[in-house]
């Protein structure tokens, strides 16, 4: 078996998604005699690769210590959108184009490079990024009925507009309010197989109250 980190580096340079735009900070204490660091981190909790649930969008959702691990691990499957640049929508027609193998229950992770190729170039990272439509996510969601879904990009457009509102985070809400996982900022996706199943994983923080968790995304494959 080999592992495959699919989780971004984060640090005091990371700014969190448009909706918050806040950078982390790390506050390191120390304690003697001798050395001893305790560090104390101020950040967004969707900051970097992290999970979404359904409290992030809808007042008395899910939080992080509601959900339990089945829900955010298992049988994955790469939908290949490399072929998206910038600013591009990923949808419906290229979703359906690639759905032979989706299964319900499954986790669907979709690729782009987005990650990749720009993860660190902030703000950019977000304003240009492919993006979702909401039709694909529906599709995916509702009609194939999967259990979460993953992104290597920034799945909403509305990030690249002046005064949007949280109303307008319509791939979050139509998502997380019919009962699945949203799962951001991913990458190494190009080092997973495409048109076939393997295991993948996003342990994250239980947390009481949280709507959002930093998580260290990975796969196993089998080779």
């Amino acid at each position: 078996m080999r592992i495959v980190d699919l989780t971004v580096t984060i640090g005091p340079d990371t700014l969190s998604p448009p909706s918050v735009n806040k950078r982390l900070t790390l506050t390191s204490n120390y304690r003697g005699p001798g050395f001893w660091r305790a560090s104390s981190v101020d950040m967004v909790l969707h900051t970097g690769s992290h999970v979404d649930f359904s409290l992030h969008v809808q007042e008395g959702g899910e939080t992080a210590a509601d959900v339990t691990l089945d829900r955010i691990c298992g049988e994955a499957l790469v939908l290949n959108m490399t072929h998206l640049g910038p600013d591009m929508p990923i949808t419906i027609e290229d979703v359906k184009a690639r759905a032979d193998h989706i299964r319900p229950g499954d986790i669907i992770l979709v690729r782009t490079d987005w990650t990749e190729k720009m993860w660190g170039n902030f703000p950019d990272y977000y304003l240009h990024s492919p993006y979702c439509s909401p039709e694909a996510v529906e599709y995916l969601v509702l009609e194939r009925k999967i259990k979460a879904v993953g992104f290597d990009c920034f799945s909403e457009y509305c990030a690249r507009l002046p005064n949007f509102t949280s109303e307008e985070f319509i791939i979050h809400k139509i998502i997380l309010e019919n009962g699945a996982i949203l799962m951001q900022q991913m990458t190494n996706l190009s080092k997973l197989p495409v048109n076939r199943h393997f295991q993948f994983f996003a342990p994250c923080i239980k947390m009481v109250g949280a709507e959002g968790s930093p998580a260290r995304f990975f796969a196993l494959l089998d080779e």
